[in-house]
């Protein structure tokens, strides 16, 4: 069987809208670390954390990767695909710019 060959980074950034590769969110503040002895960045897999967003949004949207790195967006159904949702909104924003909201991270 052939062996897998090494990832460049273990944690890079998308700049495809509704990215169905995304894991998680980069996490400023984590509560429980695992493999805190590792070098790199921590990522949130679930649980409540701030992220980046491209307003507007409403408390309860299902949020997606963007175009723009490290910024998410609200999700357009026609785009959906499994795997591309990052988490939900926790609270609304109602300007078109980018802001920081707080999200609840997980396969929703």
């Amino acid at each position: 069987m052939p062996e897998a060959t090494p990832l460049a980074a273990e944690v890079t950034t998308t700049t495809t809208s509704h990215d169905p590769r995304v894991a998680g969110v980069i996490s400023t503040n984590p509560a429980h670390l695992m493999n805190s002895e590792a070098e790199g960045l921590a990522v949130a897999l679930t649980g409540r954390v701030p992220c980046f967003v491209k307003g507007p949004v409403r408390k309860g949207d299902r949020l997606v990767t963007s175009n723009i790195p490290g910024v998410a967006e609200v999700l357009n159904k026609d785009r959906f695909e499994i795997g591309c949702v990052i988490g939900k909104s926790l609270c609304d924003y109602e300007n078109n710019d980018i802001t920081t909201i707080e999200i609840a991270v997980g396969r929703y």
